[in-house]
């Protein structure tokens, strides 16, 4: 555990899907990520890059990439936090497969003033901000920054991210799949389901509508709920965060959420599945249509000292709005 005189940071970044109001409320700093629109460079956020608007210049054919935060940037946010009576920090960010701002952290935390311990999530979206708020909750609890670091490692290893796209394109254009993948599911006009495995995208089933594909995530979705639910140890509750995320799909995705809702309800750690956008960065490789959701494990609560009708955390959780 940390000393008295320890205060750990945690910083992620902007592809995390926190809330301002979640993040301030943890004490975590978040640090954006970027999108090229055109010849157009913005920050993700609601003053820059935002799900709309990248969704609209997709729709259109307008050029779209995004870019990682450089090294000094992470360095300066560092310095910051350090400024402000940081003693550790634990930077949880996006895959290493999928982006370099995991590289770009581990680079400034050469140079950092106080050690920085920077985690590879091997997750997107919002499994990145249930692993960030993890790490919070135990440098809340007087952990070390290693051990938060483990504490983010370990929810977001168990945290499965499962999703649905229109169309193959957006991730091949990205690089995030083969051509030859995208070209196969566009000439069966199937509806991919994918998954997040081993810090990348991978294939997980092709429906042949968009109907189907969204009924098969629910249940994809419950089953692994369920497999998390029961826990390695029987004797211990594991409660839940469910998200689900959309990009110009808000229909589908809140109906998704309800169903969810229904279904998982006593198992949640809040009150309600969150639903929202996508943000702008992870948006802008999947396209309009995409629906994800994210399953992740809220710490393990003892049944003796828990029963089932308690509210487990009283605290906010990440939404992907």
């Amino acid at each position: 555990m940390g000393s008295p005189e320890t205060r750990v940071v945690v910083v992620t970044d902007s592809t995390a899907s926190l809330p301002a109001q979640v993040a301030a409320e943890h004490g975590v700093v978040v640090v954006p990520l970027q999108v090229v629109i055109g010849a157009e460079v913005l920050d993700e956020g609601a003053d820059g890059a935002t799900p709309e608007r990248v969704a609209a210049a997709l729709k259109e054919w307008r050029p779209v990439s995004t870019s990682r935060p450089s090294p000094a940037v992470m360095l300066e946010v560092y310095r910051r936090a350090a400024e402000e009576g940081a003693t550790a920090i634990v930077s949880v960010h996006l895959s290493a497969q999928m982006s370099g701002t995991f590289e770009s952290a581990q680079l400034a935390a050469l140079e950092a003033p106080v050690p920085v311990v920077a985690v590879d999530s091997r997750q997107v979206g919002v499994a990145t901000g249930y692993a960030a708020l993890a790490a919070a909750r135990a440098a809340a609890a007087g952990a070390s920054a290693e051990e938060a670091a483990e504490a983010a490692r370990a929810c977001a290893d168990r945290s499965s991210s499962l999703f649905y796209v229109d169309t193959l394109e957006y991730l091949r254009r990205g690089g995030r799949i083969g051509a030859t993948a995208a070209l196969l599911g566009g000439a069966l006009a199937v509806k991919p389901l994918l998954r997040i495995e081993d810090g990348r995208v991978a294939p997980l089933e092709r429906v042949r509508t968009s109907s189907r594909a969204l009924a098969r995530l629910e249940e994809l979705a419950v089953a692994a709920a369920e497999e998390l639910a029961g826990g390695p140890d029987p004797d211990v509750a594991v409660h839940l965060d469910v998200a689900v995320a959309h990009l110009a799909n808000p229909d589908r995705a809140a109906t998704l959420a309800e169903h969810l809702q229904e279904r998982l309800g006593e198992r949640l750690a809040e009150a309600t599945v969150s639903c929202g956008e996508l943000g702008a960065v992870l948006g802008a490789h999947v396209g309009p249509g995409m629906i994800a959701v994210c399953v992740s494990p809220r710490g393990a609560v003892p049944e003796t000292e828990q029963g089932p009708d308690e509210d487990p955390d009283e605290d906010h959780e990440a939404s992907t709005a």
